[in-house]
């Protein structure tokens, strides 16, 4: 489940495992916010889901056009 946690995830947010731009957020119940890239976001929400809000921006990765070299 996706829940709104507010203002959207900047460049300015890092993944608290890897140091990676943030795509997910956790707002734990007991308090404290937790922030992990895509990958480890995958990896360590969904054992989470019942003890937090989620906040998966991880969609934002799909709509980034693609660098393309122009000759």
């Amino acid at each position: 489940m996706t829940t709104a946690l507010a203002a959207p995830l900047t460049a300015a947010d890092r993944c608290d495992r890897c140091g990676a731009q943030a795509y997910m957020k956790a707002r734990l119940h007991s308090g404290g916010i937790l922030f992990f890239c895509a990958h480890h976001g995958r990896e360590h929400l969904p054992k989470l889901r019942d003890l937090a809000e989620i906040q998966d921006e991880s969609s934002k990765l799909d709509s980034t056009p693609a660098l393309v070299d122009t000759p």
